[in-house]
């Protein structure tokens, strides 16, 4: 583990073995976060996320409170996540600050092993980012990302279907997944197929 003099990591938090964490990073109370990763320069993790082994995360990037990474995961720089549907500074009658702790309102995202989430792209609340999909540049994501699936956009809209290293493998000319049970050869010795409204890698 190699953590950086000005990174701020405060008690309570749980970091793998060989995991870097990179200059004026801040990692909050109850955070863990598992082997093998990057923490990069100036990124804010907030209290109790969940970051998985081998995930890459580069500078500038905010994960608030609610969001859990999976295995293998990419977030590239300026990345931003979110938790609230209804933001306000105060209360209704503007006489007093809101509390900035979790609270009933708080929405949990979950991005899937495997997934990218390209740079300045923003995150919505309570969101589900699939296994292996891809989430372009400064996309704005309102909407669970099926698996394999690469979005881009304000609002984000499915421009294709990528495999595991990225690739793309199929094209969207109307900004809809292909129909039910069609298959595409990967190219790579797998296959995906529209099962259930989703892309499924078949092995």
């Amino acid at each position: 583990m190699k953590i950086h003099p000005t990174a701020l990591v405060e008690d309570d938090v749980e970091i793998g073995s060989e995991t870097a964490v990179w200059d004026n990073a801040h990692i909050r109370t109850g955070a863990t976060i598992g082997a093998h990763c990057i923490i990069g320069e100036k990124s804010y993790i907030a209290y109790d996320v969940s970051i998985g082994d081998l995930v890459k995360i580069n500078g500038h990037v905010s994960i608030c409170t609610g969001v859990t990474i999976e295995d293998g995961c990419m977030i590239a720089a300026h990345a931003v996540f979110t938790n609230d549907r209804t933001p306000r500074a105060t209360d209704p009658e503007t006489t007093q600050l809101r509390d900035s702790a979790p609270d009933e309102s708080t929405e949990r995202t979950t991005v899937r092993r495997g997934a990218t989430i390209g740079a300045n792209a923003t995150i919505g609340p309570g969101l589900e980012l699939g296994t292996f999909c891809m989430v372009g540049m400064g996309a704005v994501v309102t909407r669970d990302v099926p698996p394999f699936t690469l979005v881009v956009g304000n609002p984000a809209r499915v421009a294709g279907l990528v495999r595991r290293d990225g690739e793309l493998v199929w094209r969207a000319e109307t900004g809809s997944l292909p129909d039910e049970g069609t298959r595409l050869e990967c190219g790579d010795g797998t296959v995906l197929e529209m099962r259930d409204g989703a892309p499924r890698l078949v092995e």
